[in-house]
């Protein structure tokens, strides 16, 4: 049976935050957030404009997350059909 806290298979999210696992999440977000940047603020980071470092951080942030969220789910799924 699957181990559930609050709805959240905590064996799959353990599985998730494994370094494995998040280090694949954060080589996801590093190219994809490189290449968003790079179409939302490009001009201003090879212009010397202003950027906005908080819409660069999140366009790092929202690829890892969403990678992160789908390892989650697959994890789940997995454990589910498992039990």
């Amino acid at each position: 049976m699957t181990a559930r806290l609050y709805g959240i298979d905590t064996r799959a999210l353990r599985k998730t935050l494994s370094w494995p696992v998040a280090a694949r999440s954060l080589q996801f977000a590093l190219v994809m957030g490189s290449i968003l940047n790079a179409i939302n603020q490009g001009d201003a980071i090879i212009g010397g404009g202003p950027v906005n470092f908080l819409k660069l951080a999140l366009t790092y942030a929202v690829p890892f997350f969403s990678a992160s969220y789908g390892a989650y789910g697959a994890f789940s799924r997995l454990d589910a059909l498992h039990d």
